[in-house]
């Protein structure tokens, strides 16, 4: 069975790889580097550069551990940004050294659906190949939103794809947008001595989280003296030769050498050939039923393109679904348990249901939640901020969770597997969690749930 797959981010290359394990005869095409998004522009370079700012926040408190330092640490953005794109390729060609080890013919150009049967490919040269298929699986991804007003050069007003290859620190950005990537890039930007101002249109940074979840990252942001305006959204842009100046709907004036565009993503669709074939398409987005197929039969879609979240952890699922249906499988992909995360300091990590959610749906639900100030290994290495919520239904069915604190997005794994599988906060609860460990919170937030927690001070 011949498969051909068009993009190699992390739901295309997955797929590839899964689909060649299943005995399938695969190419992938890429017009750009394999990895996508996530591992070039994307999740992988933002943890890089935020190891590296991490770093210098750690040795910069020391002092508080009883390290003394002796003269000014420095940072040095270049030699940095050199690291990220040394961790970048290495893991490019641990794609490819996959491909190769696997039997996957990765093609580089820009793929277009002929049929349901046929792909061309236009090569950099401007060369055409034709790659006949018995199955095809879109994974094109996503680009950034900048609405026209924004004036986006890609010079000094910028997407996630250019703050992540500046050559030089910008003095001062004005980010727009407060959500994961806005948030993150602002951080890094911040430790490393650039004036950063976010700009978010919503009530609160991390939109998308609980009020209580939040409150702890902002409060962090002013102690760390990072600036920031929420519920205020951009009226005017004016882009100048060596500044950007924004006028925000309040009528607050912010200056800037660079801006940062940080709203969304949208599907990358064009030239795909999808019109001409009469694909069904909402809103930008390709419809597919839970098999992952499209209206148009042997054609799948994943990631970004199709109505789930938007995600490389979805993404990737998707793809393996994908792949193994083209392969005669009957599978489909569970959403009820998708975890998202967000790399700041504090971290945060949620899943499944949040309590708005709960409370606006009217569930009669219940809350289990611990400080991580109330545990010994959180006071040990001085990071005590945040904390673990649990959210369960009138049956005592785990239906979300949520944390903020320190490696939040690493211990979130458990809750995830209690929603998806159904568990109750007492079945959880009742396992014996290693002490002294950040994950002690989770059990205890768990007793909460039934007011039973040992460690309580309410």
């Amino acid at each position: 069975m011949k498969l051909v797959v068009i993009g190699g981010g992390p739901g295309g290359y997955v797929a590839a790889l899964k689909a060649a394990m299943l005995g399938a005869e695969v190419t992938i095409v890429e017009k750009k580097n394999v990895g996508g998004t996530c591992l070039n522009v994307g999740c992988i370079p933002t943890k890089a550069l935020l190891a590296s700012s991490d770093a210098l926040n750690t040795v910069r408190e020391a002092e508080k551990l009883g390290i003394s330092i002796e003269g000014e640490v420095k940072a040095d953005f270049n030699t940095i940004m050199q690291r990220k794109d040394k961790v970048v390729n290495q893991l490019v060609k641990g794609i490819e050294f996959m491909f190769e080890n696997r039997g996957v013919k990765l093609v580089r150009g820009f793929g277009k659906l002929l049929s349901n049967k046929e792909v061309e490919v236009t090569k950099e040269d401007g060369s055409k190949e034709t790659i006949q298929a018995d199955k095809i699986i879109l994974a094109t991804g996503s680009v950034p939103v900048v609405p026209g007003f924004f004036h986006y050069d890609g010079k000094r007003v910028i997407t996630s794809d250019e703050v992540l290859n500046l050559k030089e620190q910008p003095k001062s950005i004005i980010v727009v947008g407060g959500g994961p990537v806005g948030a993150e890039i602002s951080q890094f930007l911040h430790r490393l001595g650039t004036e950063v101002k976010i700009v978010e249109m919503m009530p609160q940074l991390a939109p998308l989280e609980d009020e209580d979840v939040a409150k702890i990252l902002q409060r962090n942001f002013k102690q760390e003296k990072l600036k920031f305006f929420v519920g205020d959204g951009i009226a005017n842009v004016e882009v100048g030769e060596d500044k950007v100046v924004t006028t925000l709907n309040s009528g607050k004036k912010l200056e800037a050498e660079v801006m940062l565009v940080a709203v969304g993503r949208r599907s990358y669709t064009e030239g795909l050939g999808l019109e001409e074939l009469g694909m069904q398409m909402d809103r930008g987005k390709i419809i597919v039923n839970e098999k992952m197929e499209t209206s148009i039969e042997g054609v799948y879609a994943i990631g970004d393109l199709v109505p789930s979240i938007a995600l490389a952890h979805v993404a990737s699922k998707e793809g393996i679904v994908a792949a193994e249906n083209a392969m005669g499988k009957e599978k489909k992909v569970s959403y009820k348990a998708v975890p998202g995360c967000v790399f700041t300091e504090p971290e945060i990590a949620s899943v499944g249901m949040k309590e708005k959610q709960a409370k606006e749906a009217g569930i009669n639900y219940r809350v289990g939640k611990f400080d991580f100030r109330g545990l010994g290994k959180a006071q040990a290495m001085g990071k005590f901020q945040g904390f673990v919520k649990v959210i369960t239904d009138e049956k005592d069915v785990i239906i979300g969770a949520a944390i903020i604190g320190e490696r939040a997005t690493d211990m979130l794994g458990e809750l995830t597997l209690a929603v998806e599988l159904g568990l109750t906060a007492e079945q959880v609860g009742d396992v014996i969690h290693p002490h002294p460990t950040l994950s002690e919170a989770l059990m205890e937030a768990l007793h909460d749930v039934h007011k039973q927690c040992v460690h309580s001070v309410e």
